[in-house]
């Protein structure tokens, strides 16, 4: 037998044995459930767990089957995706250093994390430089390569978390930014006892919650619409949120992790003033082919229409082309985007490439076009368009 052969062979045997361990995680674990936060009861937290209050929604409904199925056929692949590439080149240029008073530079390096700078300060936010995203460093791997290696990271002011779940929390490189910069972490109610367990301490907020960075600048935890888990069983256990970075010149909003749910948490966020900037998500919404929305995560129809209701100036689409999560192709997302756009009559809304320092304009407001009806941009959307794998 030849080593190649062996070494197959030892590969899908551990892949058996990742699988049956994550099936056993949604059975029978008891134990690793947790409690990570303690305290009243009110609109979106029962005493125990918190909750959407604009309802749930399963993104695993109409999948065929329970989360245990989906998720066996997620990990053995037979689920039907598109194949993705296994390696996606990045071609980084290194961030400055500094950047000074109302001028303001986005860098996009991977999945929800992005560099932004003004003002002085450099705020990251949901940081990942892992090369897995999963417990015990099983999961999705990454296709691309952090757009900023780590030791070219500037030193970093503030980082934003925006939930618990293992794309989006990275113990790991939250500990190394820690014992480098000490950076000021923000983040929504129990988040900061998950955080703990790297060493780190943090700032948890409910939403609606704010905290000052330096004078005329301030962080507010606001609301979207998601859920919260690292073992299963302990889901709902720590709040998920989004949030708005309120600055001289206009405001930064970063969606976190999102379903459309109500989409009147846009609104909100607006109320705080002029978006200057807002980093969206637009990928991992598809589960069965040709789904344009999902539960938990919002696809380019609902970015936009987040986008339209923030009223921004200038947004990036993120959340895409880094962990292989769902079911749409790897280029879909900024594909489907640019068509809605079109259609919608949305400026100022697109992607970036990795790695690439975008310098960001001057707030400047904009007429509103009409509200985005889902089916209705569908209907207009180009045959190709629609036909996005």
């Amino acid at each position: 037998m030849s080593v190649r052969s062996i070494a197959k062979g030892i590969g899908t045997a551990l892949l058996w044995v990742v699988i049956v361990l994550c099936l056993l995680i949604t059975i029978v674990p008891r134990f690793l459930d947790a409690r990570y936060y303690s305290g009243p009861p009110g609109g979106h937290f029962d005493g125990q767990r918190f909750f959407n209050p604009d309802g749930e929604q399963d993104d695993l409904a109409g999948t065929g089957g329970n989360r245990g199925s989906f998720l066996l056929r997620y990990l053995t692949r037979s689920d039907g995706r598109p194949a993705w590439p296994d390696h996606v080149p990045v071609h980084a240029i290194a961030p400055p250093a500094r950047v000074d008073g109302q001028a303001m530079t986005a860098t996009w390096v991977g999945h929800a994390t992005v560099l932004v700078q003004t003002q002085g300060l450099s705020i990251l936010t949901d940081p990942v430089w892992s090369r897995t995203s999963g417990p015990l460093r099983v999961g999705p791997a990454r296709v691309a390569e952090p757009g900023i290696a780590f030791e070219k990271l500037p030193k970093i002011d503030v980082v934003l978390i925006s939930h618990d779940h293992y794309d989006h929390l990275d113990l790991e490189t939250l500990q190394r930014l820690w014992k480098r910069d000490h950076p000021l972490i923000v983040t929504s109610l129990g988040n900061d006892s998950v955080i703990a367990q790297a060493g780190v301490p943090s700032h948890a907020l409910d939403w609606g919650g704010r905290i000052s960075v330096k004078p005329n600048v301030e962080v507010v935890v606001t609301r979207n619409h998601h859920w919260g888990s690292r073992w299963f069983t302990d889901r709902n256990r720590a709040l998920w949120s989004s949030f708005v970075v309120r600055l001289p010149g206009g405001n930064v909003f970063f969606a976190g992790d999102t379903g459309p749910g109500d989409l009147t948490w846009a609104d909100s966020a607006a109320s705080y003033g002029p978006v200057r900037l807002a980093l969206i998500p637009i990928g991992a919404f598809r589960f069965v082919p040709g789904q344009m929305v999902s539960g938990s995560h919002i696809g380019p129809i609902d970015a936009a229409e987040v986008y339209r209701r923030l009223g921004a100036s200038t947004g990036i689409g993120i959340h895409w082309g880094t962990f292989h999560l769902s079911a749409e192709a790897y280029d879909t997302p900024p594909r489907l985007l640019a068509a809605v756009n079109r259609v919608a009559g949305l400026r100022g809304f697109g992607t970036v490439a990795l790695g690439n320092p975008s310098v960001i304009p001057p707030y400047v407001a904009r007429t509103r076009p009409a509200p985005i009806d889902r089916i209705e941009i569908v209907g207009r959307l180009p045959a190709a368009a629609r036909a996005l794998p």
